[in-house]
């Protein structure tokens, strides 16, 4: 079983840092892309960063200059650093594995292509 976990959230002051960790467990061949989302109170969820396996990184226009995204291939690990909080960064942060492949227990075979989503960690930003 494929299962992706974030971890890092917390409550900062307006002005401060933090970093979001993401890692996919099971038994993983590759990630496609890797991407953080997130999702305010009371509005849609929106795509914050995405990166690749082959390092491509795209970020929403509301967080370039102060986010930076990352990943670690070979310990299937993305980060998100984040700098220069405001309090409209309040959210659930969620972590996103696109296009995986990973060997299934259940059913004995590779399966690929899925997608799978974490269950989100809460970043405050007090002003």
């Amino acid at each position: 079983q494929v299962h992706v976990v974030e971890s890092g959230g917390g409550l900062v002051q307006a002005g401060g840092s933090l970093t979001l960790s993401c890692t996919v467990s099971g038994t993983i061949f590759s990630i496609n892309a890797t991407g953080w989302y997130r999702q305010a109170s009371g509005k849609g969820r929106e795509l914050v960063a995405v990166v690749t396996n082959g390092d491509a990184t795209k970020y929403a226009e509301s967080v370039k200059g102060r986010f930076t995204i990352s990943r670690d291939n070979a310990k299937n690990t993305a980060f998100l650093q984040m700098k220069s909080l405001k309090p409209e960064d309040t959210a659930v942060y969620y972590c996103h594995a696109d296009n995986v492949v990973a060997y299934s227990d259940h059913d004995e075979e590779l399966v690929y292509g899925m997608n799978y989503w974490g269950k989100g960690t809460l970043v405050t930003v007090s002003s």
